[in-house]
């Protein structure tokens, strides 16, 4: 016993679990909206893109959170753009904007090795990388999303599924998606030293997923995504601190086993008790007649 308390005995790793815990929350959170979206792929790529505007912000000596926010929402919006604008798929638009910024990225740290511990620590995940400031501004923009969520919880919700009807309602959807666009480079930002940009992807996409294999309820959705995107994050870090490897990799790696487990479990369920559960097609739906 004394030993599985024994991380708990360094003020780095109990800064790490907390930061876990919110990170963890706050892109399991983003995670159901850009899911039931079909837009997968954007945590993925805007989290590269990120690494653009960090390698930029440290290079210039601006502010790591707010040079690198700014870059990950006016991608964000670049792509959002590019696809309104021009006959080219959202997949296609995300793949060259956040792929050119991720290697314009990688050009300036191979030019100047100065920084390149901080970087690799941003790549990767580091638990050690995570101070108190980093704590602050994690705890603030997880406790500013989840204010923004509650409060314009039915914007959201209309828009994520219905944004032409949305919009003859009167939703004003550009603007609902430009605030998510600010949103998700936020949180990938506060993210980036406790699971790293190569990881922020499966933290973003996993537990939504997880949770729509459990319930065909949007709000059960929600609140279960948000949960198991906590626990994997804290039992990740720990676990990370006994067998010595990447926080990131490590948190992945302990979603990615609880994905199986559960689709597994689906499918066994499924074939044992036909008709329990909807097939994932069918996304959980509000009406949006209780749209007022």
């Amino acid at each position: 016993m004394p030993m599985l308390l024994e991380p708990f005995e360094f003020g780095f790793f109990v800064r790490a679990i907390i930061a876990a815990s919110l990170v963890g929350g706050l892109c399991a959170l983003m995670g159901v909206y850009i899911v039931l979206r079909g837009m997968s792929y954007i945590g993925h790529g805007l989290s590269h893109a990120v690494f653009g505007g960090a390698v930029v912000s440290a290079i210039m000596s601006i502010n790591f959170f707010i040079g690198a926010t700014v870059w990950g929402f006016l991608s964000a919006m670049l792509i959002a753009w590019t696809t309104r604008k021009n006959p080219i798929g959202s997949d296609a638009a995300i793949g060259i904007i956040t792929t050119a910024s991720f290697a314009l990225g990688i050009a300036i740290v191979s030019r100047s090795h100065t920084a390149t511990h901080n970087f690799e620590a941003a790549l990767w995940g580091s638990v050690l990388a995570v101070d108190r400031d980093d704590l602050i501004a994690i705890a603030v923009a997880a406790l500013v999303i989840a204010a923004i969520f509650f409060v314009a919880y039915k914007l959201f919700l209309f828009a994520t599924f219905d944004p032409d009807v949305a919009q003859f309602y009167g939703v004003p959807t550009g603007w609902v998606d430009t605030l998510f666009s600010l949103m998700l480079a936020g949180t990938v930002v506060v993210s980036m030293q406790v699971l790293g940009v190569t990881m922020i992807a499966a933290a973003v996409v996993i537990p939504p997923i997880v949770a729509r294999l459990l319930t065909n309820s949007f709000r059960i959705m929600v609140l279960l995504s948000t949960g198991i995107g906590v626990i994997c994050s804290v039992l990740g870090i720990y676990i990370s601190y006994f067998v010595d490897v990447s926080s990131g990799a490590s948190v992945v790696l302990l979603s990615a086993a609880l994905f199986v487990a559960v689709l597994s479990w689906s499918k066994i369920r499924s074939n044992w008790f036909p008709g329990s559960q909807d097939s994932l097609s069918r996304l959980p739906r509000e009406s949006a007649g209780t749209f007022e």
